[in-house]
């Protein structure tokens, strides 16, 4: 039996930990996390609430426990500086150190990181540490720019000309606003394409790639409204997606294994964890967008619910324990990882209100769906005595997995309309009108 600590509290790590603990070895689980989330708690042998930027908590209660390993979810931890306090008391990680994780937590950090060791798919760009030279730069971008806080945000930070940009001006005091609070600001030129995550598990030396998936950042139908965190995602049976060329699988591989040798190289110890590569297909090949250090959310829902169950050597395929034990020991390249042929979809309700004013504190009802067909996670939520109270910020995502992209949307589609209470969701994700529109955008680009 394996002791196992898990960090955080959403709707990500709640996949998780039902993915671990359908490994064929039996896993103990120890839960840290922010909030009670129900789905985990009921998986959990023991959860803790508490601050997960809170280190000496942390390593308190996985000594107290005895674990194994700890798989850290979200990024906060990674930002403090977990990993390295765990593995001072002898508790290694499925998730890179402080120094590693610059690769999300600066957004600076990564863009010089490719410069420097020559990695392709950068967009032009350039970091500041003050407004000298920004109004250049952004001339020179003919004011068809990103312009992106270095550190955290969230997944809601960056902005694009265009969309929250009316003029330059504008874009002048978005950066002043970013210099003013004492961070750095990366201004890059815009991308044109379609973006996807690539998401690659990594033991220092050695990547094993999950299949491709398309994250719908915009809170409304057809792409209008604000940024989120993730309103959903889908991915396909083949593991790449409707609107990619094989050579842009390819080269976003490419780029991840070789961030991973340059981290290695930079920091002088191996990444371990999930490397996960934000890229966009454009007309002159693949772009990186940015880094995370962790599984994406909704994207790891996706790629968890195609493992393959209790599935134990000698049988050659691995199952989601034995991955982590090899990320940690570095043998990713003894294992073979075989994922189930179909394709995903994920949707999120999430209360009426949000991103900007969601409502809170008010019950929900998941009663009514099937839960043989759909998996239910929880995200933002609070279980009462009385009911499932929104909490803010996303609520619960309904995972649905079939033989092709639009009957898995159909599936959740059916099932998420049945929740009541005042939440929304994305009913666009994953249809053949959206995903074709993808197709579309893509096949005139590439004339």
């Amino acid at each position: 039996m394996k002791k196992v600590l898990l960090l955080g509290s959403g709707a990500r790590e709640q996949a998780m930990a039902s993915v671990l603990k359908s490994s064929a070895e039996e896993v103990e689980l120890f839960v840290f996390a922010s909030s009670v989330n129900p789905g985990l708690r009921e998986l959990a042998k023991e959860y803790r609430v508490g601050q997960l930027r809170n280190n000496t908590a942390i390593a308190s209660f996985a000594s107290q426990a005895g674990v194994d390993f700890c798989l850290v979810g979200p990024e906060a931890p990674l930002a403090e500086g977990i990993v390295d306090v765990l593995e001072q008391i002898g508790i290694l990680s499925v998730g890179p150190t402080k120094k590693l994780a610059q690769i999300e937590t600066s957004k600076a950090f990564t863009r010089e990181l490719l410069a420097e060791y020559k990695i392709p798919g950068s967009p032009e760009f350039m970091v500041f540490d003050s407004l000298k030279g920004t109004e250049d730069w952004l001339r020179h971008l003919e004011e068809s720019f990103v312009i992106k806080p270095d550190g955290l945000t969230g997944g809601k930070g960056v902005k694009v000309a265009g969309d929250h940009f009316k003029n330059m001006n504008e874009g002048l005091s978005f950066i002043k606003e970013i210099l003013d609070s004492g961070a750095k600001v990366v201004i890059e030129e815009k991308l044109v394409g379609q973006e996807f995550s690539l998401m690659s598990f990594c033991d220092g030396d050695h990547l094993i790639h999950l299949p491709a998936v398309q994250d719908h950042k915009r809170a409304l139908a057809g792409d209008q409204g604000s940024n989120t965190g993730g309103m959903g995602s889908y991915s396909a049976a083949d593991f790449s997606l409707p609107f990619l060329e094989e050579d842009d699988l390819v080269a976003a591989k490419k780029i991840n294994e070789a961030v991973a040798l340059a981290l290695k190289k930079k920091i002088g110890r191996g990444y371990k964890g999930v490397l996960y590569g934000g890229f966009m297909a454009t007309k002159t090949g693949v772009k990186l967008i940015e880094y995370n250090a962790r599984f994406g959310d909704p994207e790891a829902m996706n790629v968890l619910a195609l493992f393959s169950e209790k599935t134990f050597p000698p049988s050659g395929k691995a199952d989601f324990l034995q991955v982590c034990l090899s990320v940690i020991n570095g043998t990713l390249d003894k294992i073979k990882l075989e994922l189930k042929p179909l394709a995903t979809v994920v949707k999120y309700a999430v209360p009426e209100g949000y991103p900007e004013n969601p409502i809170k504190d008010k019950i929900i009802d998941v009663s009514a769906i099937d839960k043989t067909k759909v998996k239910i996670f929880y995200a933002a939520v609070d279980q009462r005595p009385d009911g499932l109270y929104l909490t803010g910020s996303r609520a619960v995502a309904i995972t649905g997995t079939a033989k092709d992209i639009f009957t898995a949307e159909k599936i959740v589609e059916e099932e998420i309309k049945k929740i009541t209470g005042p939440v929304f969701h994305r009913a666009d994700i994953g249809t053949k009108e959206l995903v074709n529109k993808r197709v579309a955008m893509m096949a005139e680009l590439r004339k």
